[in-house]
Order: C-alpha cells, then structure tokens, then sequence
C-alpha cells in the first residue's frame, strides 16, 4: 500500500456537504481505504476573488492504485459531483488535487507530484499538517517549516 495525499475543495452548492459526501467517494475507491480526513476549512479564493469562498479539506488514502489511476479515479469521482473545467481558479462543485503518493516524484503532462504549489497555499498545508503533522514533502522538508509562510491567508477551521 502506498500513501496517498489529496487536497479537496468546493464553492458551489452546499459546500461543507460537498467536502464530507467526497470523503465518502473516496472512502469508497477500490483497492483504497481512507485513513484520514481533516476537519473542514473556510478560505478565500485566490486567483479569481470575484467568487464565494471555499470550503477545503484533506484526506489521506492507503492505495495500491498507481498515481495516474488514482488521478482518473479522482476525476471522475469530480465528475459526479457535477465538476465542469471551465477556468482556472474558478467557482467549482468540486475539486480533487493529487497531492503527494508517497515520496514519489513525478513530472508528467497530466500529473506532477508532488503538487507544485501545495507548500504556498495555506487552504492546502493546513488540513493537510492537521492530518499528517510529521509529513515531509520531496525536496521541501516539513510541513510545519512552511506554515508560517502562509499564515498571512485567511483561512477558518469549521
């Protein structure tokens, strides 16, 4: 089995109900199993501000799916939940990022891991330090070094 990290988030519909009926999704992926979830987070946009706020969450899943069908599994879990790609940092029904698979490095044209800017995003680090407080990110170190980086950005625990 092999740990995996992903970052969720929604601002369309009823959020927070969104988050928790994704962790059941994910709960429900074959050859996975949840092992944890974060409480939920309120946080501003970035990019696009023009949009109401976010509500973010992470999970972490034991998986022997390889990364790329962990990512389709993923995508199509955003696809349920009525997901349409229509603009970067748009308004979302749901968003499912691939944040780490174990200490895996990857740069592939669908897929880079880790997340290149998980470490710069307070909504992500958060929930993510929250549910893995030893994590160390690839080439990074640890999650708790960046933390004050982001501590400028809004960001509620629920």
């Amino acid at each position: 089995m092999n740990t995996a990290y992903i970052a969720l988030g929604a601002n369309l519909g009823d959020p927070a109900a969104t988050v928790r009926a994704a962790f059941a999704a994910l709960a429900n992926l074959p050859h996975s199993r949840l092992v944890g979830s974060s409480s939920l987070y309120r946080t501003a946009p970035v990019g696009l501000t023009e949009q109401p706020e976010f509500i973010n969450a992470a999970a972490a899943l034991e998986t022997t799916l390889a990364p790329e069908a962990l990512l389709d599994a993923l995508f199509d879990i955003e696809a349920r939940f009525g997901r349409q790609r229509a603009e970067r940092n748009g308004p979302r029904t749901l968003d499912l990022d691939l944040l780490l698979y174990a200490n895996l490095e990857l740069d592939l044209p669908r897929l880079t891991l880790p997340h290149p800017r998980l470490h710069l995003r307070a909504f992500v680090l958060q929930p993510l330090a929250e549910i893995a407080p030893d994590l160390r990110l690839p080439r990074r170190g640890s999650i708790a070094a960046w933390l004050p980086a982001v501590a400028n950005q809004g960001i509620i625990r629920l």
